[in-house]
């Protein structure tokens, strides 16, 4: 998941436990998520990660899903 965000400027700046901590500033300020650092994700989880970063993009979380998975 990590390497996929890695298009909207995310890197990974620490690591705690089996947990990922993800900065990005490519909205002009940070914006900064935890996922976890296995996989796969659970369902839930991924949707919460993907609606908090459609957010932060202020894009629809469909239109995200297509431009991280499908390019």
């Amino acid at each position: 998941m990590a390497a996929f965000l890695e298009k909207y400027g995310y890197r990974i700046t620490r690591q705690s436990g089996s947990h990922l901590r993800l900065t990005s500033s490519y909205k002009d300020r940070e914006h900064h998520i935890s996922i976890p650092a296995h996989t796969p994700l659970k369902v839930g989880t991924l949707n919460g990660i993907l609606r908090d970063i459609a957010f932060y993009l202020e894009i629809d979380k469909q239109e995200l899903i297509e431009k991280l998975f499908r390019e």
